[in-house]
């Protein structure tokens, strides 16, 4: 072991706490006249022990020492002999003080792994609710794709009308099944507090039929939306209506219409 790792490995500590066995503090004190460096670093932590204990200790000028021994002399005929500090108690408290340093420090580092593990099984619990939502919504755009790529489909084509000429959408039908999807990429996005209301059509009499609304249009990147089943229908039309919908079609914001 080079000396280094000999200074590092706590040993001399030990050896100034007095914390060895003869043999152990033998081995030091052999290691200290053969190395300065080592014997420099027991000076060190001995310096550092004695500054930490004094910070701690009561400290009394040599006039107020004076000034207390002078009353002493007046009070008793003989002088009180003071007792020289016994600097190993200091010692010990100073080591007591490191140790106890030393599991705060440990503690604080614990309690910051601690808030780290949290984090990170908040971010975990974050990242997997993102996933399950991410795979819904391909699963769900799956389901769509599939629907209007169906070769049973019967595909309306609805124009734009005197509303917004440039709008435009398509209708996926499947009558056998009775499924309708609706592809309203071609309109744009509805104002806030309004929603698309989706009319299937009988012409003679002319007899509207809400088959469903394109909620959640903004969110929808796809813009195919399933709408519900209609047993019969001569044509499509989309408006424009207020949020939940109408009972009948407002005309007037008719936005498509296409006849099957």
């Amino acid at each position: 072991m080079d000396t280094k790792e000999y200074i590092e490995s706590g040993i001399l500590e030990l050896y100034v706490y007095g914390l060895l066995s003869e043999a152990e503090n033998i081995e030091v004190s052999t290691m200290a006249k053969n190395h300065p460096e080592i014997n420099d670093e027991i000076i060190a932590i001995e310096k550092g022990i004695v500054a930490l204990s004094s910070s701690f200790s009561p400290f009394h000028s040599v006039a107020n020492f004076e000034k207390i021994k002078a009353k002493l002399e007046l009070k008793h005929s003989s002088v009180i002999q003071m007792k020289p500090r016994n600097w190993s108690n200091y010692m010990g408290w100073a080591a007591a003080i490191v140790l106890l340093i030393g599991i705060g420090y440990q503690y604080q580092k614990l309690g910051q792994t601690n808030n780290q593990v949290v984090t990170i099984g908040n971010e975990k619990e974050k990242l997997t609710k993102e996933l399950n939502f991410l795979e819904q919504k391909n699963k769900a755009a799956e389901t769509s794709l599939a629907a209007i790529r169906d070769q049973k489909n019967t595909v309306v084509a609805l124009s734009g009308q005197a509303v917004n000429p440039k709008s435009f959408a398509k209708v996926y039908w499947n009558k056998e099944t009775k499924v309708v999807y609706v592809d309203a990429a071609g309109l744009p996005e509805p104002p806030k507090g309004m929603v698309y209301q989706v009319w299937a059509l009988k012409m003679n009499p002319l007899t509207p039929t809400s088959i469903g609304l394109l909620e959640n249009f903004d969110t929808n990147n796809q813009k195919i939306f399933a709408v519900e089943d209609t047993g019969s229908a001569e044509a499509f039309g989309i408006t424009l209506e207020p949020a939940g919908g109408s009972l009948t079609p407002t005309m007037e914001q008719l936005y498509t219409l296409g006849k099957v």
